[in-house]
């Protein structure tokens, strides 16, 4: 590689760190002529499939020049930082070789906007589609797609792409138009629900549009909107658009940064927890007003994770009869997840569960202990626990629930 590539890489790689939505969870197996791959460092991320593997993503962006002047953006059109182009070719290049060597298994690719969203989405389709067809890549691709491109541009990104997302990038409409004036919310709404569309129209017809499915990312702390109204967000994208995941990224003070954003980032233990409240949305069957009455004035407890926050605000429902319980209370249980709730609902149609019996079924035996009875333990009426919260916060050496 030479030098002005090397330095076209650590700029625009540096520049890609913001953006969290790296991931390749749902991407179906293609055939590929390339040997297996590892990882390196310039510009890798490292994301995770469904069965738990580690892979490797050339994390770039295609340029960090841009039309828009978001508040919040690092690579806004009033910042002073450091500006870089890819030409289609150099990443094609980039990509492969990367790929040759082991360094990863796919690539994620994003850009400021450049020329017009029309021109920079071509150029992000033309690096895929080289890949494809020139080069015969089998790799991962996940397009950052620009929602006022042209339908037909993304349409064609969906044919090379595994994955497309748009980044609704703030929590309300509102945000939007004070950090972001140049985006619109309705254009947003418009191109995921055609992408959307297009996805279920290509499973239908058994043709490939991006089959990873869509994603998109929010952030958090760039404004007040609680995370009550993230997860009402969140819920409703969810539901409106068949997402397979929605990223949370903590806003990170940027140089020579707007009057109107915050001098501080947002504890990183937020995020956290908007990421165990999502997972709760997504698999345990909680609404948004479940999750969010577990902490105060719309802000999830920072101290205990969200489902064991919204337990400790519903004493009264616990404990909870593992033998007779029905399905969705015990996925309310801390310490229980969806798989050990799976197997609990198997073996007690055959025999009556003790605590050892659960301990084998489930790794988080000693969270749940003050919330379920089996046949050979009973505890203490949760309204009868004041004390519960500091002994299940306290440092393990202190805690005793009994």
């Amino acid at each position: 590689m030479d030098d002005k590539l090397a330095a076209k890489l650590r700029t625009l790689a540096d520049a890609a760190k913001y953006d969290a939505s790296c991931a390749s969870s749902g991407a179906p197996k293609r055939s590929a002529g390339v040997d297996g791959l590892g990882s390196t460092s310039n510009g890798i991320c490292h994301a995770y499939t469904p069965d738990g593997r580690c892979i490797s993503l050339l994390k770039i962006l295609l340029t960090n020049y841009c039309l828009f002047d978001c508040a919040y953006c690092i690579n806004r059109r009033s910042s002073n930082v450091k500006r870089a182009r890819f030409t289609v070719d150099e990443v094609v290049s980039l990509t492969v070789n990367f790929y040759k060597r082991n360094y990863i298994e796919g690539l994620f690719l994003s850009s400021g906007i450049i020329r017009s969203p029309d021109y920079t989405m071509e150029q992000m389709m033309l690096v895929a589609k080289k890949l494809r067809r020139e080069q015969g890549f089998a790799g991962y691709i996940h397009l950052k797609t620009i929602p006022e491109a042209s339908p037909w541009l993304i349409e064609q990104a969906g044919r090379w792409a595994d994955r497309l997302s748009i980044n609704v990038e703030l929590p309300t409409e509102q945000s939007l138009k004070e950090l972001a004036p140049e985006k619109n919310g309705a254009t947003i709404a418009t191109a995921m629900g055609q992408i959307k569309e297009r996805i279920t129209e290509a499973k239908e017809d058994k043709r490939r549009f991006s089959p990873a499915g869509q994603s998109t990312q929010i952030i958090v702390g760039a404004d007040t909107t609680t995370d009550a109204s993230v997860l009402q967000t969140t819920s409703s994208l969810y539901k409106n658009y068949a997402l397979r995941r929605v990223y949370y990224a903590a806003f990170s003070p940027i140089p020579e940064a707007s009057a109107i954003l915050p001098l501080k980032p947002p504890p990183l233990q937020r995020e956290n927890r908007l990421y165990q409240a999502d997972w709760l949305l997504r698999f345990y069957g909680f609404t948004p007003e479940e999750i969010s009455s577990g902490g105060d004035n719309g802000m999830l407890d920072l101290e205990v994770d969200p489902k064991l926050a919204w337990a400790l605000k519903n004493r009264h429902r616990f404990p909870l009869d593992v033998n007779t319980a029905d399905r969705e209370m015990l996925l309310r249980v801390p310490g229980l997840g969806v798989r050990a709730i799976d197997r609990i609902m198997t073996v007690r149609r055959h025999t009556t569960l003790r605590l050892a019996d659960v301990a084998r079924l489930t790794s988080g035996v000693k969270r749940l202990l003050p919330f379920l009875i089996t046949l050979d333990h009973h505890p203490t009426k949760l309204s009868d626990r004041q004390d519960l919260r500091r002994l299940l916060v306290a440092p393990p050496r202190q805690a005793s629930l009994f």
